[in-house]
């Protein structure tokens, strides 16, 4: 039996350990805001972060999480109003959103690492994370206004 707590709830698990937690989070658990994009680490729509750092959920296993915390969209604050979100929405980042979640949690990741990050460091940090609209400059905009604390 793997025990994982996702968003603050204990969660067991008795299937195969190697199920990607992406499937666990969104067929076994029902919660569907964390996405399926390339299934190989490379577009970042499936972040979540564990132990508050930024994981791809489709190439890590659900025993990768043992005993360890993981965060998804729904997780990440109870009503939406994260910083991050919050810039998301005052700057009307989405296009068609489908990268939204990864890119919000991958932000959120960063900021619990560098709360002041330098433009520079937002785009670094951001990299791995592809935007099929190419919102990149309004994404950043928000990551930045989100570490203002505006």
């Amino acid at each position: 039996m793997i025990k994982v707590k996702i968003n603050g709830q204990e969660q067991n698990w008795d299937g195969d350990p190697d199920l990607p937690l992406l499937w666990f989070i969104r067929d076994e658990i029902g919660l569907t805001g964390t996405k399926f994009g390339c299934g190989q680490a490379l577009c970042g729509s499936c972040t979540v972060l564990v132990d508050k750092q930024a994981a791809r959920a489709c190439v890590t296993s659900v025993s990768d999480v043992k005993d360890r915390e993981v965060i998804t969209i729904e997780g990440l604050h109870p009503t939406g109003d994260h910083p991050v979100q919050k810039a998301w929405r005052q700057l009307n980042v989405p296009q068609c959103g489908f990268c939204q979640t990864g890119q919000i949690m991958q932000a959120a990741a960063l900021l619990i690492e560098n709360p002041r990050p330098s433009r520079d460091q937002i785009r670094q940090s951001l990299s791995g994370n592809i935007c099929r609209c190419g919102c990149y400059q309004r994404i950043e905009n928000a990551v930045h206004l989100a570490s203002t604390g505006v």
